[in-house]
C-alpha cells in the first residue's frame, strides 16, 4: 500500500495564525512551519498562485522541514490562463504585456528556478495546475496541457480541473487516458454536491507515483460568492470516514497518496486533518 501524506492547503492563512493553532512562542515564520511540520507530512503552497515563489524560501521551508515532509507547489495564475495582476509580477516584469511570450518564457523560469531548492533537498511534492472554470474540455485545452507538460516537464505534475465536464461519465475515460499519456497525476476533489458547478467525486489514478485529494468543503456557495464563503466547511468524522475506502483504493494504486484540506476558515483545516488522522490510525 502506498503511503498516505495528510496535510492542509497552507500554513500560514491569517484566519489560521489568529485561531491560536500555533503555541506561544512558535508564532513567527519559522516557528510556525516548524510547529506544522511535526504534526503533518505535506503542504501545499497555495501563495505560489498568487505571486511567483522565491529561491530563498524554498531554501528556509527545505531547512526548516524534516526528511521526508513534502511541498506541494500551486503553479502561478498566469501559467494556468487565470486572471493576473502586473502586480502580482516581481517589479522589473510589470512593464511587459502579460500575453507576451517573452514575459511568459520568463515567469517559467523564475518559477522554476524557485522550486530547485526544494527538488534537490528531495521535499518537492508535485507542482499543481489548478485550471479556471472556463477551461472546458477539447482541442484547445488539449493542446495547452501538452504545452504545460512539456514546459513542466521535469516536475512531478497534478492537474485539477474546476469544469464538471471534464469528469462526467461519458467523458471520464477520456480525461484519464490523456493525463495517463502526460504522466500527470489527477487530482480528485470534495466539494458540495447538486450545484452546476459541482465536480464529481471520482478519484482516478491517472500515475503510479502519485495521488492528489483536495478537500474544500461542502458549502453551498462553491462556485459563488467571496472565499470564505465558498471554502467555509467544518468536516465531521462520518464525512471524513466516507471517504476512507476512496483513499485506501488510491493508496493500493499509488506510491504516495496526497490529501490536503482547504476549508475555511479558522483552524477548520488542520482540525479536519487531525480528524482524518485520527481516523486512518484508528481503521
Amino acid at each position: 500500500m502506498g503511503e498516505l501524506l495528510i496535510g492542509t492547503c497552507s500554513w500560514t492563512d491569517k484566519a489560521l495564525v489568529a485561531s491560536g493553532w500555533y503555541p506561544a512562542g512558535r508564532r513567527d515564520a519559522e516557528g510556525r512551519l516548524r510547529h506544522y511540520a511535526e504534526r503533518f507530512s505535506v503542504v501545499e503552497v497555495d501563495a505560489g498562485y498568487y505571486a511567483l515563489p522565491s529561491v530563498r524560501n524554498s531554501v528556509l521551508w527545505s531547512e526548516r522541514t524534516p526528511p521526508g515532509f513534502r511541498f506541494d507547489i500551486k503553479a502561478f495564475s498566469l501559467l494556468t490562463g487565470h486572471p493576473t495582476r502586473k502586480e502580482a509580477l516581481p517589479p522589473d516584469l510589470r512593464g511587459h504585456d502579460l500575453g507576451d511570450p517573452e514575459l511568459l518564457d520568463e515567469v517559467w523560469h523564475r518559477f522554476g528556478a524557485a522550486l530547485r531548492p526544494l527538488r534537490e533537498s528531495g521535499r518537492l511534492g508535485a507542482v499543481l495546475f489548478q485550471f479556471p472554470p472556463w477551461f472546458a474540455p477539447g482541442a484547445r485545452a488539449e493542446n495547452m496541457l501538452h504545452a504545460t507538460r512539456k514546459r513542466a516537464h521535469p516536475w512531478p505534475m497534478a492537474v485539477e480541473f474546476r469544469h464538471p465536464d471534464w469528469w462526467r461519465e461519458d467523458r471520464r475515460e477520456r480525461t484519464a487516458a490523456l493525463l495517463r499519456d502526460l504522466d500527470v497525476t489527477a487530482v480528485a476533489v470534495d466539494t458540495a454536491q447538486g450545484l452546476p458547478t459541482s465536480m464529481p467525486r471520482v478519484t482516478p489514478v491517472t500515475s503510479s507515483r502519485l495521488a492528489v485529494v483536495r478537500f474544500h468543503g461542502r458549502n453551498a456557495a462553491w462556485g459563488t460568492g467571496s472565499k470564505e464563503d465558498r471554502f467555509r466547511h467544518t468536516y465531521t468524522p462520518e464525512e471524513l470516514a466516507a471517504w476512507l475506502p476512496r483513499l485506501r483504493f488510491l493508496a493500493d494504486r499509488a506510491e504516495h497518496v496526497h490529501v490536503l484540506f482547504n476549508n475555511c476558515c479558522g483552524d477548520a483545516a488542520v482540525r479536519a486533518a487531525e480528524t482524518l488522522l485520527g481516523l486512518l490510525a484508528g481503521s
